[in-house]
């Protein structure tokens, strides 16, 4: 009794119950129901697959019954059902349920539809080319780990050494314990193509990759209507896709009778059974909640599918089809839902971190096949090496070995005597005699230089990164010439699908971008206009050293353009940037555009249009100046575009949109400005990857501060200089060294000349917070390269200020202008008056010490767009008007 007693242990019913349960739901996650994402295989079609490898049934050798196969994976590796490793190995030869068949299959294996297939003594199999090339190729080669199986007498692998992301290739479905997944099959070509993109670009996002993977591509065709759910689906890894079956409209002719209106089916949703369907289309037609089918048949045969459905004399072809569309499974929804195990996890995963987790097995998978390449090569040319020892002291060799007592010593004189391996001396003594003549040793010599050239090669590899991801580029191109096919899937846009842009409204807004990368959107309602000389109001919250580097205002829809220091330009669309609050720092923009975190964005542009008779105006830190075609830039890849090229030490620093018949002025920080055509005479076009032509002739210290465009409308009443005429530099030049004395800030000054003269304006801001208007009648045309004229004077007391803006504005305008600090104020262009060009101007802000304008820019005129409320009209409603209208 006490013994009985003794092997009693105590324990709390729930916690036994949660732990049992909860072991029992990770073994049918990981062992059972989830697929690992690096090869896509759960373990009983891995299992199947290793163990028709291991039998031998390779594409060009004979088929074996299904039963051997069968027998193989129950006995070794997978102690369950027979019936489910056969329907697993089944479904694997099935070209309706697999995109790319993995197994090729001889006899009866099912129908689409859901016919059983035959027993597995009488069907046999074999693997397909793309099974041995793409997933067990290199499996012998260490490139995976390998353990125990279910009772440690064999050794199975732990995953298959895939050359394609084989889990969006054909896809998988599983039910396991709280959790379900079902991921649509892709098309092998634009899988590879993706995954070429991420190879060239690790910073790709989603929307370039659905370039290349625009979406599934299902075994039996069909179609997908909208984008919107395989968007969903490829960002966040869930979202329904709605697929349809392919139908059209036909006049059937009989003898005899008149001809009939019918409906041809010629292609099904993935997974829906035909004979099903037509059984269902019967009965609907039966319980009158079909109309206007008089017949229904199945045509098809070995050379496709056609369901024909014979339409009533009165009936409506389309109304007809549109009820079949709304309550059959013509159309039906594919529930994506992207979970796999990476490292033994269950992770839902969105289209670019499936090809990421992918893409590191694949890294490591060829560095494991190098090393054991590079270790095999080692341990021969190893050999080799003692080889050439014997056969450089031949005859001393073949004496030892002639006067040793037996192998062993002869073994150890050798290895004392030439400083040999075990290894070596052993190849030495088992060396025939055949191959001590000339044309051998020459041949060991020969491969013994060969050997050094691979292993050169294989550390080589192994150093670089990118000599790895060549590799995976090459070998998956590869795969896709010898197995891609065309894609059957074809992607149609809703009629009533929504773009992404017609769910965001066409507002104004604000772009702030800092010293330090941080970037957000806020809408330009944040500010009301104020009075000027007003302090304004905090517009992001900084770090002390940082300050506001670029900012712009633009509508919601716009296309914005990033240029880089460096010349390359990057685009987002507006909405696509992180809205914030006034007192928001904002988002890295290095999470947002793939720029190294040293290079910084020097301009920004907005771009409603890529139209063809416009450009970009570029101008660099060194003053040079180039017009580009706006349509150039209308494609810009996720890794940016070279914008132009630059000279050693040159930095690219404003952009500015234009037409041909504009002008073009420019400011420098001394208070200059160049004012000339925009014609092809003055600057001709130019392709991106150009240096550009010199803008400005500049004073030592002196350096360009912006530029503007002014319209062509302007320039016609301006006068152009004529080339003989007294150049002006040389009599204002001295004049800015001469101090204003007018000592009142908000004094409105050369009030005589202000008047002079209507819009539009040159508006000048410098950094101490003065600004004015100065009509564009004021700023001659001039040759391009000139010194160009004064814009502005600056105060007595102001030793530092210096021209910071100079932009082309109308009385209708309205400004923003930000501080260092991160202050910004709008208001009305009108508020600042007209001066002269030799006037200082007005304080257009009150600025705290240490303060400065840092950027101005102008707020676009109104560009909302209004949404179509009847966009997503109801079927139903469709075919009353279609009704109305027959």
């Amino acid at each position: 009794m006490t013994t009985s007693q003794e092997r009693i242990v105590p324990t709390d019913l729930r916690n036994e119950m949660s732990r049992s349960y909860l072991e029992y739901a990770m073994s049918v996650i990981v062992g059972r129901a989830l697929p690992d994402a690096r090869d896509g295989l759960k373990p009983v079609h891995r299992r199947i697959l290793y163990a028709m490898h291991e039998l031998g049934l390779m594409p060009d050798r004979p088929f074996r019954k299904c039963a051997r196969v069968v027998g193989e994976v129950l006995g070794k590796y997978h102690p369950h059902g027979d019936t489910a490793v056969y329907d697993a190995l089944v479904r694997m030869a099935q070209d309706f349920s697999m995109r790319s068949p993995l197994i090729n299959g001889h006899g009866n294996f099912g129908s689409v539809d859901n016919d059983p297939p035959a027993a597995m003594r009488y069907t046999e199999c074999r693997l397909q080319a793309l099974s041995r090339d793409a997933l067990l190729e290199d499996i012998d080669s260490e490139t995976v780990d390998f353990a125990d199986n279910f009772d440690g007498s064999q050794q199975e692998p732990t995953v298959l050494p895939a050359r394609l992301p084989q889990l969006l290739l054909n896809g998988s479905s599983g039910i396991a314990v709280g959790m379900a997944t079902n991921i649509p099959p892709h098309n092998l070509g634009e899988l590879v193509d993706g995954l070429t993109a991420l190879i060239h670009n690790p910073q790709i996002d989603t929307t370039e990759l659905r370039r290349h993977i625009p979406g599934p591509d299902f075994p039996t065709g069909g179609q997908i209507l909208g984008r919107s759910g395989i968007r969903d689906a490829y960002i966040s890894g869930r979202g329904s896709i709605t697929m349809r079956g392919v139908a059209e409209i036909e006049t059937i002719e009989r003898r005899g009778a008149p001809d009939r209106e019918a409906v041809i089916i010629t292609q099904l949703p993935y997974q829906v059974n035909k004979a099903a369907l037509i059984e269902k289309i019967a009965d609907m037609v039966n319980e009158k909640r079909l109309e206007g089918i008089s017949d229904i048949r199945d045509e098809s045969d070995r050379d496709g599918m056609r369901i024909v459905i014979e339409l009533k004399r009165d009936a409506y072809p389309r109304v007809v089809l549109n009820n079949l569309y709304k309550q059959t499974s013509i159309q039906t929804n594919f529930g994506a839902n992207m979970l796999a195990l990476v490292h033994g996890d269950p992770q839902l995963l969105p289209l670019k971190r499936f090809l990421e987790v992918f893409l590191d097995f694949r890294v490591e998978t060829i560095t494991r096949r190098t090393l054991y390449e590079l270790r095999k090569a080692e341990e021969r040319d190893h050999l080799l090496q003692g080889l050439l020892i014997a056969l450089a002291n031949l005859d001393a060799i073949i004496a030892l070995i002639r006067h040793s007592a037996d192998t062993a010593t002869a073994k150890v004189e050798l290895i004392e005597t030439y400083a040999l391996s075990e290894q070596q001396a052993d190849a030495i003594l088992q060396m025939q005699l055949r191959r001590l003549t000339a044309l051998e040793a020459e041949k060991i010599q020969k491969e013994h230089e060969d050997l050094q050239a691979v292993i050169a090669d294989l550390n080589d590899i192994l150093a670089r990164r990118e000599r790895i991801l060549e590799i995976i580029e090459t070998e998956a191109q590869e795969l896709k010439a010898k197995f891609g096919t065309p894609r059957r899937t074809e992607i149609l846009r809703d009629e009533g699908e929504i773009d992404e842009t017609d769910l965001i409204a066409n507002e104004k807004a604000i772009v702030l971008l800092t010293e330090q990368g941080y970037i957000k959107r806020m809408p330009v309602s944040t500010f009301e206009a104020q009075n000027r000389a007003t302090r304004g109001k905090a517009g992001t919250k900084m770090k002390e050293d940082d300050g506001i580097e670029h900012f712009l205002t633009c509508c919601d829809h716009d296309s914005v353009l990033f240029f880089s220091e460096r010349g390359v330009v990057y685009c987002l669309k507006a909405y696509q940037i992180p809205t914030g609050s006034r007192t928001a720092r904002g988002v890295p923009i290095v999470q947002m555009l793939p720029i190294p975190r040293e290079e910084k964005i020097t301009s920004i542009v907005s771009v409603a249009e890529f139209t063809d008779d416009e450009y970009l105006i570029m101008l660099t830190r060194g003053g040079y100046i180039k017009k580009t075609a706006l349509s150039a830039f209308a494609n810009i890849r996720a890794n940016g575009l070279i914008a132009i090229s630059l000279n050693d030490g040159d930095q690219l620093r404003w952009v500015r949109r234009a037409k041909a018949e504009d002008s073009i002025i420019i400011g420098s920080s001394y208070g200059m400005a160049i004012h000339f055509k925009a014609s092809h005479e003055q600057l001709r076009p130019l392709g991106r990857a150009t240096r550009g032509v010199k803008s400005m002739n500049l004073r030592k210290g002196d350096e360009p501060i912006g530029m503007d465009v002014l319209p062509s409308t302007v320039i016609a009443s301006l006068v152009e200089a004529d080339e003989n005429d007294i150049d002006e530099n040389e009599i204002e030049e001295e004049e800015l060294t001469v101090a204003d004395q007018d000592t009142e800030e908000d004094t409105e000054e050369d009030t005589e000349e202000s008047q002079a003269g209507e819009g539009p304006w040159v508006l000048t801001i410098t950094t101490g917070g003065y600004g004015k208007r100065v009509p564009v009648t004021q700023f001659r045309l001039q040759r391009r390269a000139g010194k160009g004229t004064i814009a502005t004077k600056f105060k007595a007391h102001s030793k530092k200020d210096r021209l910071t803006a100079l932009r082309v504005v109308t009385e209708e305008d309205e400004l923003m202008i930000v501080t260092s600090r991160g202050i910004i104020i709008r208001q009305a262009v009108n508020a600042i008056s007209p001066q002269s060009r030799s006037a200082t101007g007005v304080r257009v802000q009150r600025l705290d010490k240490d303060d400065a304008i840092a950027a101005v820019a102008l707020v676009p005129p109104s560009g909302e767009e209004e949404i179509d409320e009847e966009m997503g009209e109801d079927l139903v409603e469709e075919v009353v008007e279609e009704v109305s209208e027959e």
